[in-house]
């Protein structure tokens, strides 16, 4: 297959992609502000010491996990132990194509997840001695198997896809790839909260009462159509503070942790509400899923390119994307890709989310309430005070709590009056 097609498109697609974030990313959410972050300011000697302990001990081994996994799952794609293992799971079903790909997708994604569980484990130990983890070792390890088959899955349906057009169309397989990956990611994005979400949790409507009746009244008078505000039972796995937005059309929904309802006020509740509206207001999630379609489109065009060069495949010891060998270095691939992209779609995710706390300061006019909700947040999830730029690039889709805090002191001091 010639490289030079895929190669134009992926150019042309990266092209719009930047026009798209140039055009729907609010680069400068609050125009005129100078932020002067200062954990010093916001927060005690001790409570910055408890967190910068917390992260001391919780870092090391995210980052060996991470790089383990990478390890794991380049040496499968880049060798010929994936060859081996995807044909080995699917040879007792008859080794087709179909098998090899769901259940190559499978065994890798279980053996990158085996390799790092001690680590995992570790983590989840730190979480215990600090209270943020509510769990028994029976439902983390039930949460563990429970995110293997949802990754597996989903990596599962796109790799068919792909794996099944490039054996019907094998040189122009890479355009209606794209199509299709773009297609499925807008597809996902509308249904995780009707079929993804409630696999980790249960949920149901805030009851009514006086924090029902103050959210619904503060989405009429936002202009957001809200018809409902649910909670989730985040308790059970969790003591950390938390509300989302997700979907969109008709399947978005505001999400409660019941955490968050049970131990903070409800003007803080409805303040952080306000935050999440501001991601309604302006279809975040419909805006993050087009772009995320667009850069889907980009990677597949980018895979078609890497895999006209032979020494790819023959180090793989796949013969194309036909191949359903394949899926180990496509799987390498997309965790090498989906890394060397954090840190810009991180930076993305930042400005978002500030723009959304600018709404909800604009909405609520209560720049102390915000202020007094990020401090619980950000003391009761142990947030990250002053992080480390490595792990701010590579981890932080929010907004830090000394910036979300600098961010309420410039908006009093432009747009409050103080």
């Amino acid at each position: 297959m010639s490289r030079r097609a895929p190669s134009l498109v992926l150019v042309l697609l990266l092209a719009a992609l930047a026009v798209a974030l140039a055009v729907a990313v609010p680069w400068t959410p609050l125009p005129g502000a100078d932020l002067q972050p200062d954990a010093a300011r916001d927060f005690t000697a001790g409570q910055i010491a408890r967190e910068v302990a917390f992260h001391d001990a919780l870092r090391p081994t995210s980052y060996a996990s991470l790089l383990l996994g990478l390890v794991v799952v380049s040496v499968l794609g880049l060798t010929r132990l994936g060859v081996r293992l995807v044909r080995a799971v699917a040879r007792p079903l008859g080794g087709g194509w179909v098998w090899q790909v769901l259940l190559g997708t499978l065994a890798v994604t279980v053996v990158v997840r085996l390799v790092t569980l001690p680590l995992r484990a570790r983590n989840e130990t730190v979480l215990r001695d600090y209270g943020l983890s509510t769990q028994t070792w029976g439902s983390w390890s039930l949460d563990v198997l429970r995110s293997v088959l949802v990754d597996a899955g989903l990596s599962a349906l796109a790799l068919l896809a792909l794996v099944g057009i490039a054996r019907v169309a094998r040189r122009t397989w890479w355009a209606w790839g794209a199509g299709a990956t773009a297609a499925l990611v807008v597809a996902g994005s509308f249904a995780y909260p009707l079929v993804v979400e409630p696999v980790f949790n249960s949920f149901t409507s805030l009851p009514a009462g006086p924090l029902r009746t103050e959210v619904l009244e503060l989405a009429e008078r936002d202009g957001v159509p809200v018809d409902d505000v649910l909670v989730a039972d985040a308790s059970r796995r969790t003591t950390a503070l938390n509300a989302y937005v997700s979907g969109f059309g008709s399947s978005r929904r505001v999400v409660l942790y019941d955490t968050l309802v049970e131990q903070s006020t409800p003007e803080q509740v409805a303040l952080i509400v306000a935050h999440e509206l501001g991601h309604a207001d302006e279809d975040d999630v419909l805006v993050g899923t087009l772009l995320g379609a667009l850069g889907v489109a980009a990677a597949v065009c980018g895979l078609a390119v890497l895999l006209s060069w032979p020494p790819v495949l023959r180090r793989s010891g796949a013969d194309g994307m036909h191949d359903p060998r394949v899926v180990p270095l496509v799987l390498a691939l997309v965790a090498v890709g989906s890394l060397v992209v954090a840190p810009a779609s991180n930076l993305v995710s930042r400005r978002i989310e500030a723009r959304a706390d600018v709404h909800a300061l604009d909405l609520t006019r209560d720049p102390q309430t915000f202020a007094d909700s990020q401090r619980r947040l950000a003391l009761s999830n142990l947030s990250d005070l002053d992080p480390h730029r490595l792990a701010y690039a590579l981890f932080a889709t929010h907004p830090s709590p000394t910036e979300r805090l600098a961010m309420a002191r410039e908006w009093d001091r432009l747009r409050g009056g103080g």
